[in-house]
């Protein structure tokens, strides 16, 4: 975290433009402010200091939950963060579940059926969610289901129609690279030793494969789900610009434009603890989902 906050502080600060004048300028309709005006305006707003100064003034602020405040509108950040934040975590989450439901389906029937016309079609799929990023996904999915069929609606928040276009398009990457992991995974599997003897032991298929294969090979496919949050939560940005989702990914894409830096870091900060935490959650489990790794433990 502290990392994460010195590259993203000294990164915004280095960015062409005076955040001063450009907030001046934006309250006067676009006219050039004078010297002492942006002299002043930079003064309130603490951009005179040295930078180690006015990074250690943010980041003890928001060491107690204070992310300073917004340029352009003078809100709390912080606040303005949780407001948004159930919109995006929403958005995040149903498309992870679209991913976990088709992905992992899909890799065990592709491993299943391996080398059918079945894993063919699968890969293939694969191939294409991997090759296809988001933001064309979107106006794909937005031209066809809402401009061409008029099935769903194009833009907005608030109902579960609204939800779906945007989260079937930000889970599409994540559906793919999970579907081709779990396939992977599933093979090396299925040739074990012990796979073989469930079979003779008269199990049936789907038994062996679900309960014995899947289980074994579910390791990898977990790790990766900790790391898709990060990028669920950073395609979020595109995908809540382009279908007016009110998240924090649609904050932090205004805060770009106006030069707000206090929006960017506080966004980059709070996307940064979620995804670490949630990847703490990931490798705690571990020893729940693999007990091989407890054992291991005790052993040594």
């Amino acid at each position: 975290m502290v990392g994460i906050s010195i590259v993203s502080f000294m990164l915004l600060n280095f960015a062409p433009g005076d955040a001063a004048e450009i907030t001046l300028m934006r309250q006067n309709d676009g006219v050039s402010p004078s010297e002492e005006a942006v002299r002043a305006l930079r003064q309130e707003l603490g951009l005179d200091a040295p930078m180690p100064v006015r990074y250690g003034r943010w980041i003890s602020d928001a060491v107690r939950g204070d992310l300073g405040e917004s340029y352009r509108s003078g809100s709390s950040i912080s606040g303005e963060l949780l407001r948004r934040l159930p919109a995006t975590l929403l958005l995040a989450a149903t498309a992870l579940a679209l991913a976990v439901t088709a992905g992992i389906p899909l890799g065990v029937l592709a491993a299943v059926k391996h080398g059918t016309l079945m894993d063919t079609c699968c890969r293939l799929f694969a191939l294409v969610g991997a090759a296809v990023p988001s933001y064309v996904m979107a106006p794909a999915l937005m031209l066809l289901f809402a401009v061409r069929l008029d099935w769903l609606p194009a833009i907005g928040y608030g109902s579960p129609e609204q939800l779906i276009l945007p989260a079937v398009a930000l889970s599409f990457g994540t559906m793919a690279q999970l579907m081709r992991l779990t396939r992977a995974s599933l093979l090396e599997v299925l040739d074990q030793d012990y796979m073989r003897t469930a079979r003779a032991k008269g199990l049936s298929e789907t038994v062996i494969v679900w309960r014995h294969g899947l289980k074994n090979a579910i390791l990898p496919v977990i790790t990766v789900l900790g790391t898709s949050v990060g990028y669920l939560l950073g395609g979020a940005i595109i995908i809540e610009t382009i279908f007016g989702w009110p998240g924090i990914g649609q904050f932090m894409v205004t805060g770009i434009s106006q030069r707000d830096y206090p929006v960017v870091q506080g966004f980059v900060l709070y996307v940064a603890l979620i995804f670490l935490l949630v990847n703490l959650m990931v490798d705690v489990s571990y020893h729940w989902i693999d007990p091989r790794l407890h054992f291991d433990r005790q052993a040594a």
